[in-house]
């Protein structure tokens, strides 16, 4: 009898288990809905589950594999609600930054400075503006392609306010949808992104379109699309360089000390063995430089294509040049059968631009700028100040108005530089600029000399130098000089 009750009471317990079981299985996630639901934000999307981790994706039991031939368009089925609560307003591109990044332009009452800095919702695309990473730059292309086609763009709040980050560059966080030609509805560009495998999450469960950001990273993760891939990047160079941008190297140097670093920029100038080299930072609104010293056995082939206007890959080494208390490229590398470790043609250029400048804004500017920094071996974007001298060293600038007030030559017979001047500039709001050349022959070959300057007006191109403490414009030929 007893172990009849025994084996009675373990059939009872068996059958509660099973019965537990099924309850469970059936209280799941509902699996994420066919191509044919309307997703419409009559009701916000608003996830009922806890909050994910910021950089987080769903855990792999929540849906099942997905055949690429069922592929869901999460990013169009999407409605835009023009009704709803949240701030909306159509705008149109002033700047594509990267992947998840883009500036437009608003009225006043939105942006004092009429752009609004948009920084997207629910996503993180790879770095393509700092230190360049595995499909940033296939993110950054693929927002611009599908802004740039588009024939209107809204950007929409979370909720009923404009919200911004905590940096002084108030980027406002928002959706951006965007309507394709010939489409009659809008697309959301911030699941797209996601769906796509472009971006990984960012809060993206805790936002409006929680549970549709939530279902696209997980579509893009069974999918292995792109960041969720081991797929070759063909516009990243994975090798024994690392690469990176010029504002990376101008902000953050000593990230860099001894690596070999690769990225593009503009020649500008070429003096003494070195490369002056510049890039255009459309997030900042500068262009930032660097000096790429070649010395004296770089390969001739490789020097023939390092001319002034090309715009080249530079493959080599980030040193502090302690005799000029500056930054800069040595040791460039040239295998032309190794393309990924190699400096390159990228293409032909024509004469650079030289950015006219406010001298009060050259000798006193502030700019604060988001750099992306290493803590703990994770990648975090933090805001720092610079001078704007210092941003901006090494690059083309153009000085107009100038009043030569005194004129030093370099005297010493047995400097290089003897003939060389400094003209101490006086600008029209009052601001002191020092001018320093090389030592400038005329076209007949004699020497140039301080009464060519002194007390006259000028208008000077350069490039931004630095000398005992001060930034400078360094001067290379007579025709970067006009007398009024």
């Amino acid at each position: 009898m007893k172990k009849w009750i025994r084996l009675t009471a373990y059939l009872f317990l068996l059958a509660s288990i099973l019965s537990v079981l099924v309850s469970c299985n059936q209280k799941k996630t509902d699996p994420a809905p066919s191509g044919d639901t309307n997703v419409t934000t009559e009701a916000p999307d608003k996830t009922t589950e806890a909050r994910q981790e910021t950089t987080g994706a769903p855990s792999d039991d929540t849906t099942a594999p997905v055949d690429p031939s069922q592929k869901i368009d999460y990013a169009g089925q999407l409605k835009l609600n023009l009704d709803s609560e949240t701030k909306k307003y159509e705008v149109t591109v002033r700047q594509y930054v990267d992947g998840d990044t883009t500036h437009f332009d608003v009225p006043e009452d939105i942006s004092e400075s009429g752009v609004l800095k948009a920084r997207y919702l629910g996503v993180n695309t790879p770095e393509s503006t700092g230190t360049i990473e595995k499909w940033g730059k296939q993110a950054s292309n693929f927002t611009k392609e599908k802004l740039s086609s588009a024939t209107s763009i809204y950007v929409e709040s979370d909720d009923g306010n404009w919200n911004f980050d905590n940096t002084s560059s108030h980027r406002c966080l928002c959706w951006v949808w965007y309507k394709p030609q010939g489409a009659s509805d809008y697309r959301n560009l911030n699941v797209e992104l996601l769906q796509e495998g472009y971006a990984i999450a960012n809060n993206s469960a805790g936002n409006r379109y929680g549970e549709t950001c939530m279902a696209a990273i997980s579509q893009a993760k069974e999918l292995g699309l792109h960041v969720y891939s081991d797929e070759k990047d063909p516009l990243f160079y994975e090798g024994a360089v690392q690469e990176v941008t010029l504002k990376a190297l101008r902000t953050t140097p000593d990230t860099f000390l001894g690596i070999n670093v690769s990225f593009e920029a503009t020649i500008v100038r070429e003096y003494s063995n070195t490369l002056y080299v510049e890039e255009y930072d459309e997030e900042d609104g500068i262009y930032y430089g660097m000096n790429v010293y070649y010395g004296f056995s770089a390969d001739p082939d490789c020097l023939a294509f390092m001319k002034i206007g090309n715009r080249v890959r530079f493959v080599g080494s980030m040193q502090y040049y302690e005799a000029g208390g500056t930054w800069q490229i040595s040791g460039i590398q040239y295998k032309p059968r190794k393309p990924e470790e190699s400096c390159g043609l990228v293409e032909e250029g024509e004469k650079p631009d030289y950015v006219v400048t406010d001298p009060s804004l050259f000798t006193r500017g502030k700019k604060a700028v988001i750099v992306t920094k290493l803590f703990d071996g994770e990648a975090m974007e933090v805001e720092e100040e610079f001078s704007y001298a210092e941003l901006v060293l090494s690059t083309g600038i153009e000085f107009r108005d100038l009043h030569v007030e005194s004129v030093y030559t370099t005297t010493n017979d047995s400097s290089s530089s003897k003939g060389a001047m400094t003209l101490t500039c006086k600008a029209p709001d009052g601001t002191f600029i020092d001018v320093r050349t090389v030592v400038l022959h005329d076209e007949n070959g004699e020497l140039i000399t301080a009464s060519a300057y002194q007390g006259k007006t000028i208008d000077v191109q350069g490039v931004v130098d630095y000398y005992s403490g001060t930034y400078q414009i360094k001067v290379f030929a007579p025709e970067d000089i006009t007398v009024h």
